[in-house]
């Protein structure tokens, strides 16, 4: 998953990614009724109904001898509920603290152990109970490990371990792309553990350096495949746990021209595994004997672009297979029809059906409640800056008594429709409790707790309806631009306070334009500038944003890959065109002043948008852009791109260093030296181009910051300064 979009940037900094407490998601109980959390450095049990709290650890329990109160940054309970693994003093690796110590509590003698002693501290990874709670498996320094709960006795699975062999977890670019960090999967028995195994030991490192800890500089490398190299060989091992003899599943194709991103277990002795081609243009889902180790593909989808992978959200990792009907079938969701719906397939894979009938996207799918024969998801048929919740049922049923007790077979609404905006949930494993979100531009974030099917608040003192409150503090518009090229483009109109239609007032375009995000929901605060240190309202500017072809907005999938071999063209056209068709409507839009800025894809966008449309933007802020998609990863960029090696000049006149001579207007240019997403390289060869054209511009480099720039005291006031100062000076606010 490439390229982050910054409206989430607090959220991309700060996040924890964890294996067993994800992100944003409540710790349910296993049977669903309850949920548990931390309160006051205790483990709580809370009734979703009566809100009533039931302390189930205590963080006396919590206090190791000689070892100060742990403070658990995730945990997880045994399926038996008699352990408890704790998972703290954690580490980021790449995005996400991944890394730490763990330790085991047995609630029932109340003894607290560490796992993984004499491992070096900060190692461990992605800790897992066996289905029986008798053992934990784990990753340290890219090797898999099991050790037995009671007697601490560590064995080692794997022993060729290093920094580019890595077992039971990924490398840079699967993680940044596929969303795949945990990679190792419990069978169901306990008896076995399957794993990933990437060999990235024929990738070059990209060496970024260290210029400010030391008087020398630090190189520090990073595993790196650039577009237009062959993948890293991914392959698939079952180890044993008694014996730790190692079965490598025999999975067929050339591992240098495939990737591996899903993979799970489908029976006692089975895998099923997703494996996509080089050009991610074929999916293929197989069946893997873990006994004999052979392989066969059961079911396939092609496209001339991509194939989507479906991950759960842009920071998760991809979803599993998720079996119904005692394992006869599994749901999957494809775009093969044109649109993204949900399909039941045969574990044969010899029969499918489509759930989801109709044109239109659905989102993610958020709850499968076999009991209830409902599949809840979110979707927007009627307009895609909206999301809201719907179910359809797994079995359509047409039978005589089901018409007569008018059972639907179409999608059927849940969230209230008279509630325009993002709605999101969080629905308990047995389809009986859910956390209901809602927001717009005008309301902020509000939540209620909810029963379903009959989507009913459980206290009608704290539902939404009774808690809801409208925000006058914006002006926003949403509407639709056709522009001349007859494209219809979503966008909003962010005003200023006190606006006056009779005057002109600048104008700032927020963009991000490629595959990975959109820029238009209608959910609170994505109107708000982040980076601008003050009140853009009061201070008079108009902000704006345009949803162009390309992103990954539920308007099918022919919007969605027509930016197949084009970015850096048709999305920059559209966004171009967007403004110029605002700038002719809008009377109080000054073409004069006219910004435009974003952040990663955005940073590219607003780098095209200053280099090839210098007629209608004449300020520009890019914060760490791809300056020449040559230098990105090969996950992504041959994704949406191709291969360089047959469409070359695709990859060279989408990329803003193609363009830099043509610059006219205001721009400053923003890059971490520390980038080991967009490479630094990016900023130094387009500065050189910049230079080599005499095009004057500001630039500053940030020393050692990563993607985000959020690293080192000072930095995000500096930033949002240096922001700030620089749109107010060359893009003068206020009405004329």
């Amino acid at each position: 998953m490439k390229l982050r979009i910054i409206a989430l940037h607090l959220l991309f900094i700060f996040a924890v990614q964890l294996s067993f407490a994800q992100r944003g998601r409540i710790n349910w109980t296993t049977d669903g009724n309850a949920y548990t959390k931390i309160k006051d450095g205790n483990i709580v049990r809370v009734d979703p109904k009566t809100e009533a709290e039931t302390i189930l650890i205590k963080k006396e329990q919590l206090t190791p001898a000689g070892y100060p109160t742990l403070k658990p940054q995730a945990y997880a309970f045994s399926n038996d509920n008699t352990k408890l693994l704790l998972f703290t003093n954690t580490a980021k690796v790449w995005r996400y603290n991944t890394r730490g110590d763990y330790w085991v509590l047995d609630i029932a003698s109340n003894k607290i152990t560490q796992l993984g002693k004499g491992r070096p501290a900060q190692t461990l990874m992605f800790a897992k109970f066996s289905p029986d709670g008798k053992k934990v498996a784990y990753v340290s320094e890219h090797n898999l490990f099991v050790e037995e709960v009671a007697s601490n006795i560590i064995k080692k699975l794997t022993n060729d371990g290093t920094r580019k062999l890595i077992n039971g977890t990924f490398d840079w670019v699967y993680e940044e792309e596929f969303g795949c960090r945990d990679g190792f999967r419990w069978s169901p028995d306990g008896s076995k553990i399957a794993f990933w195994q990437v060999d990235a030991t024929k990738i070059r490192d990209y060496f970024m350096l260290n210029t400010t800890d030391s008087n020398y500089s630090k190189i520090i490398p990073v595993e790196y495949p650039k577009v237009g190299e062959a993948p890293s060989p991914v392959k698939i091992g079952v180890t044993d746990v008694s014996s730790g003899i190692i079965r490598w599943m025999q999975i067929e194709g050339d591992p240098q021209q495939h990737y591996l991103p899903r993979m799970e277990w489908s029976g006692a002795n089975e895998l099923i595994v997703q494996q996509l081609d080089r050009k991610q243009q074929e999916s293929r889902l197989m069946y893997c004997n873990t006994t004999d180790k052979t392989v066969h593909t059961f079911w396939a989808e092609n496209d001339d672009a991509w194939v989507d992978l479906n991950s759960a959200d842009i920071f998760g990792e991809p979803g599993g297979f998720p079996f119904i009907n005692k394992g006869q079938d599994f749901i999957w969701v494809s775009e093969k029809d044109g649109w993204r719906h949900i399909y039941k397939i045969s574990r044969d894979g010899k029969t499918e059906t489509l759930l989801t009938k109709g044109n239109y996207d659905i989102d993610v799918i958020k709850s499968i409640d076999e009991a209830n024969n409902y599949i809840y998801f979110t979707a927007s048929p009627a307009n895609a800056t909206q999301l809201y919740l719907y179910r359809i049922r797994i079995e359509n049923k047409t039978g005589v008594l089901d018409k007569l007790k008018k059972v639907k077979d179409e999608a059927e609404l849940v969230s209230a429709e008279n509630l325009a905006g993002t709605h999101s949930y969080n629905i308990s494993p047995n389809g009986k409790f859910a956390t209901h979100s809602f927001s717009n531009f005008n309301t902020q974030p509000v939540t209620e707790w909810i029963t379903l099917p009959d989507n009913k608040p459980i206290s009608m003192a704290k539902s939404i309806a009774a808690s809801i409150k409208t925000d006058n503090n914006n002006d926003v518009e949403y509407l639709q631009i056709t522009t001349e090229d007859n494209v219809t483009l979503d966008a909003w109109i962010n005003k200023p306070k006190n606006f006056d239609p009779a005057k002109k007032y600048s104008v700032v375009l927020y963009v991000y334009g490629e595959p990975a995000a959109n820029t238009v929901q209608n959910s609170y605060g994505n109107h708000s500038n982040y980076l601008y240190d003050g009140d853009m309202r009061a201070d008079g500017y108009i902000q704006v944003s345009i949803d162009n072809r390309g992103t990954p907005m539920l308007k099918s999938a022919k919007w969605r890959k027509s930016i197949y071999r084009k970015i850096g063209s048709i999305n920059v056209r559209d966004l171009a065109m967007g403004m110029k068709k605002l700038l002719q409507d809008k009377t109080y839009f000054d073409k004069d002043r006219v910004a435009v800025w974003g952040w990663s894809g955005g940073g590219s966008s607003t780098l095209n948008l200053m280099f090839q449309y210098a007629d209608i933007f004449k300020t520009g802020i890019a914060i760490a852009a791809v300056g020449n998609q040559l230098n990105y990863d090969n996950i992504y960029q041959e994704r949406y791109m191709g291969l360089p090696q047959e469409n070359r000049e695709d990859f060279v006149k989408g990329s803003p260093i193609y363009y830099a001579k043509n610059l006219k207007g205001n721009l400053l240019y923003i890059h971490g030296t520390g980038d080991d997403n967009v490479h630094y390289s990016n900023a130094e060869q387009l500065v050189n181009e910049l230079i080599k054209y005499n095009k004057q511009f500001q630039f500053m480099p940030y020393p050692n910051r990563t993607h985000g720039i959020s690293e080192g005291e000072g930095t995000w006031q500096h930033l949002t300064t240096l922001y700030t100062t620089y749109l107010k000076q060359h893009c003068l606010p206020g009405a004329k």
